[in-house]
């Protein structure tokens, strides 16, 4: 199983130098695990930077994947996981989902180098 976290889905949707590195993950959508936190980001910042018309294309895309919500159990654990590793809420948030899920986090985010079951490429 497999999370990408906002900054690889944002690489991936910009055609970034690290886009080919997450297009493994974000393809097999089988395997796709979304937290319902990446959505409001890359929606987010996709409506900030392009249109409405495009946010929508993107979370359209990330939906193909089995999106899993914010529920009570996940959150109580994101806040702990959160203090214990000093990460900001909607990473504590995706890496409790990855967690909770058996799936390796793919991202760029530099906040989770050196977590086990974690995939970081460093931005180009």
């Amino acid at each position: 199983m497999n999370v990408v976290d906002s900054s690889g889905w944002l690489e991936y949707f910009a055609n970034g130098a690290n886009a080919s590195l997450f297009a493994p993950a974000i393809e097999d959508v089988g395997l796709l695990i979304v937290p319902t936190i990446t959505i409001v980001e890359v929606f987010r910042r996709t409506y900030q930077q392009r249109t409405e018309a495009e946010a929508v294309q993107v979370a359209a895309v990330m939906r193909r994947g089995r999106v899993v919500d914010l529920d009570f159990t996940l959150a109580a654990t994101a806040g702990k996981l959160g203090v214990d590793n000093k990460l900001p809420l909607a990473d504590s948030i995706i890496l409790t989902t990855a967690r909770a899920h058996g799936a390796t986090l793919w991202t760029q985010d530099a906040d989770f180098d050196g977590l086990p079951d974690v995939r970081y490429f460093p931005k180009r």
